[in-house]
């Protein structure tokens, strides 16, 4: 068999992949791109609004804070006012035990009733704050509760007045610091820290100058220290007093101004005053100046209290003021984070939408596109395989879908150069089916022409043949029919291409091993050529012609592939779904791949124009083959070669054996197969050029006086010319020879028996000499 390769245009090197980031998106589909393109943003945006709405909520959250803070403040304003309660009867129980004669013990109900007090109002700012109190908060609530050690030493005796103040100053101004109002951020925006902290400090001052005051009217040793520290009281105060001025409207400014304008701050003013003439005559001598001063302190001590209560009103006042404004400004935070909290969700909702929309309009007229050109794709790949197939009955052009238009963008401009595209390859097409067309009729009447003058000739070299009795001319003519009859078998290969098929209508059922022998008739060198015979099965008439020249293909392959001293075997038995012709050589073979590809060609449908090929013989099996349902196929002969397989199917074969066939039927058979047609007949008029009408091997001149040998069913070689010595030896035991029949022998007749007459030749073997090729 043929080992050469088939002709193919070069095919163009794919190009390098991308690499890098590029090749990575370029390996995604479009969706997926579109998905990420929308995709990416909206997820930014989405964590840019969610820590933008974290955000907003966490100010809202600490504005509400805040508030709670400055209105809890005011049980740390009351606590500061209650130490400093506390502070003034920690003086007057000093001062009393300093006045006191012999062994009389001061009362301290009064003193132990304001701590109680001020216990008290520290588990309340405790339960007030909770779990929010401030570390700071709490450590100065612990030094406020610290004051045990010394309320005992107040309790048992005089304590002077500079080692009782510090204590309770301090623990005042802590409370205060603890709370870090003017350090708290969330309070920063509106000022109310530095508000309510320079309040509360006011509050405390005040507080600090009206202890001092007391404390230097009782006239005890300290009292020019305590007067000092009334006078930096008072200064302290104003200082915080015009400090919540900057941050405080002009009514809270005038109502903390009420503290220092009513009727026990203008008493307690009034001390300060005679306090003031005379600053170094405060001091008491002896301990009755102590006792008078003392009494005189007590005598105006009721005013000390209702100051307190009413600069702790005013405080507390204020501090709800302070409260409201933090409340105003949470609520605010609140309603503005709520009110761009809406807007962000509007907007990214809107945005949402806008994108799903506008990835919609992207994302349907391309999946539509996709799908119409996927649909177009089939239609198109049905068409042309139409028009690739060799055996449709259907030549017409090719019927291409066009692409719906489904918008008005460079999507819809894309879906209208592809009908563009479309129909121009689709006119291409119909002009190079009407080409192919042409073509082929222009093989078509190549071949017919060819199939006539062979015809003639072959008639012309038939009648100088029954007129010559030279053995030597006769051997040259015998010759020149041989090749006569390769020609004609070569054009009805061409016709076959062209797509013309012709039935012979005047054949009648022949044996499959008369088939093999019309083939070998039409090869060269058939003498290499040894037939085993096991079956004498009849094949029906409509498939001898085509069944031939499938042989006949297969054996010049098998011979014309294979060395010159090899045998090819060919071998006929009957299957399991028919009649079994094995064709053996044992030449070069084929590649398992080309194997692959040819059992592949003998099967599928295509044209020679679309698959070209150097094998024109198996392409011409393979169209028959599959115009009969005949199988072929290709393999390895063991040892080296190829061997073809041809299974011909049980509805193609008769049960008949040739004993039955009538004798009338072999008379026509027989006379038809030495009768030529005329010279100038068409070949629908006479038989059938493909393989019907194909003549046998003509006999060598030394057959002319012989006889032919019988026919049998044991194989052997083809006899040489040498053996035939005026008379063709019988067949031994176990060999027949391929018999040749007359000139231009018709399959279906009988094997003939006797003499031969320059007339009626025995067949004898042709000359191998000058015979062509195979078919290319």
């Amino acid at each position: 068999m043929s080992t050469n390769e088939v002709d193919a245009p070069a095919r163009p090197a794919p190009s390098p992949p991308w690499g890098g980031l590029r090749g990575f998106a370029d390996r995604w589909p479009f969706r997926r791109k579109l998905n990420v393109l929308v995709g990416v943003p909206l997820a930014v945006v989405a964590v840019l609004l969610a820590y933008l709405i974290t955000d907003l909520a966490q100010q809202s959250d600490r504005a509400q804070s805040a508030a709670r803070l400055v209105r809890d403040s005011t049980q740390v304003a009351r606590l500061v006012g209650r130490v400093e309660a506390e502070h003034q009867q920690a003086i007057l129980l000093s001062v009393r035990y300093e006045a006191a004669v012999g062994d009389y013990q001061p009362s301290l109900a009064a003193y132990r009733a304001a701590q109680k007090a001020v216990d008290a109002q520290v588990a309340t700012v405790r339960e007030t704050f909770g779990g929010r109190l401030p570390a700071t908060e709490n450590q100065a609530l612990r030094e406020a509760e610290g004051l045990a050690g010394l309320r005992e030493t107040v309790e048992q005796g005089y304590l002077p007045a500079d080692n009782i103040d510090p204590a309770y100053t301090n623990v005042a101004k802590g409370l205060i610091d603890g709370l870090g109002l003017d350090r708290n951020q969330d309070l920063a925006d509106t000022f109310t820290g530095h508000l309510l902290d320079s309040l509360l400090r006011a509050d405390a001052a005040h507080g600090s100058f009206e202890t001092g005051v007391f404390s230097a009217t009782t006239g005890d040793s300290n009292a020019l220290i305590e007067f000092t520290g009334a006078v930096g009281a008072h200064e302290l105060y104003l200082y915080q007093a015009d400090r919540f001025a900057r941050f405080a409207t002009d009514e809270q400014v005038d109502e903390l101004s009420g503290i220092e304008h009513n009727v026990a701050q203008r008493e307690i003013a009034e001390a300060y005053a005679e306090l003031q003439v005379d600053p170094s005559g405060l001091q008491a001598g002896t301990p009755a100046e102590v006792r008078h001063g003392f009494e005189a302190a007590l005598a105006g001590y009721a005013s000390y209290p209702k100051q307190a209560d009413e600069r702790l009103k005013i405080t507390t006042s204020l501090i709800d003021q302070i409260a409201d404004r933090a409340d105003a400004a949470s609520r605010t935070a609140q309603w503005r984070a709520g009110l761009l909290l809406g807007l962000t969700v509007l907007g990214f909702a809107c945005w949402l939408a806008f994108s799903v929309v506008v990835r919609r309009s992207v994302v349907r007229p391309v999946r539509a596109l996709t799908g119409a050109a996927q649909q177009v794709a089939e239609v198109a790949g049905r068409e042309l395989s139409r028009v690739a197939d060799d055996d449709a009955e259907d030549d017409g052009p090719p019927r291409l879908r066009e692409v719906p238009v489904t918008a008005h963008d460079e999507i819809g401009d894309l879906a209208e150069a592809f009908n563009h595209v479309q129909s121009t390859a689709g006119a291409l097409l119909e002009r190079q089916v009407l080409s192919r067309r042409n073509v082929a009729e222009m093989f078509g009447n190549v071949g017919r022409r060819v199939s006539n003058l062979t015809t003639r000739q072959l008639a012309l070299i038939d009648a100088v043949e029954r007129g010559e009795t030279d053995p030597a001319l006769l051997e040259r003519l015998y010759s020149i029919d041989h090749i006569a009859v390769r020609l004609r078998r070569n054009a009805d290969s061409l016709m076959l291409l062209a797509g013309i098929r012709e039935t012979v209508l005047d054949s009648g059922p022949t044996a499959l091993t008369n088939v093999v022998r019309a083939a070998l008739g039409q090869i060269e060198g058939y003498q290499r050529v040894r037939l085993s015979a096991a079956t004498e099965v009849m094949v029906a008439p409509d498939i001898i012609g085509d069944l031939t020249l499938m042989v006949a293909e297969l054996l010049e392959n098998a011979v014309a592939f294979s060395p010159a001293d090899s045998p090819v075997e060919v071998t006929v038995h009957m299957g399991g779904e028919g009649a079994v012709i094995s064709i053996a050589d044992h030449g070069l073979g084929m590649s398992p791949e080309r194997l692959t590809e040819e059992n592949a060609r003998l099967i599928r449908r295509e044209r020679l124009d679309v698959m070209p090929t150097k094998v024109l013989g198996l392409f011409v099996v393979g169209t028959l083959a599959r115009r009969w349902a005949v199988e072929v196929v290709l393999s390895r002969t063991p040892g080296g070669g190829v061997t073809a397989t041809v299974e011909i199917p049980l509805s193609l074969l008769l049960t008949m054996s040739p004993m039955d066939i009538p004798e009338k039927t072999r008379s026509a058979e027989s006379a038809g197969a030495r009768t030529e047609p005329a010279a100038g007949a068409s070949p629908a008029s006479g038989p059938k050029p493909s393989g019907a009408g194909a003549s046998g091997p003509r006999p060598s001149a030394a057959a002319a006086a012989g006889q032919v040998p019988s026919a049998a069913t044991a194989s052997g070689p083809v006899p040489s010319p040498d053996t035939v010595s005026g008379r063709v030896p019988s067949s031994a035991a176990g060999e027949d020879p391929i018999p040749s029949s007359a000139a231009r022998e018709t399959p279906g007749a009988a094997p003939a028996t006797g003499s031969a007459t320059p007339a009626t030749r025995s067949p004898a073997e042709p000359p191998t000499a000058g015979a062509p090729g195979a078919l290319p």
